[in-house]
């Protein structure tokens, strides 16, 4: 069994790194620094739960330490990511010339317009 065990382990090693990798790739090829943040997230996340989940499955005494890790960048990370980019965005950090939609600008103004009709 615990042959087993390290085999997937192992594959699961292997995917988080692939995952990883890919990652890297697309943040070198995406146009702009908000495309860019948003791969990095994503395949943060995901490519450290398929790291831990190998390692947990390789040294089961670990898997707390690993599950307490986990759960903290689970947290964390999408949320500093979503800071940064509105910092980035409230900063004025251009995006592509692609870009057709942008949701934050149209929800600002909605909220502009609730505020100047509520203190009129």
């Amino acid at each position: 069994m615990g042959d087993l065990l390290e085999i997937i382990g192992g594959v699961f090693l292997v995917l988080g790194s692939i995952t990883m990798l890919l990652a890297a790739i697309g943040m070198y090829r995406m146009p702009d620094f908000y495309n860019r943040i948003q791969v990095a997230t994503k395949a943060s996340t995901l490519g450290l739960l398929q790291v831990a989940l190998g390692v947990g499955l390789i040294m089961p005494g670990w898997a707390p330490k690993l599950v307490v890790l986990f759960v903290f960048i689970l947290f964390t990370n999408p949320i500093s990511s979503h800071l940064v980019a509105r910092a980035a965005y409230f900063t004025k950090v251009p995006m592509s010339k692609d870009t057709k939609i942008d949701k934050l600008k149209e929800s600002i103004s909605k909220a502009h317009l609730k505020t100047v009709k509520t203190k009129a």
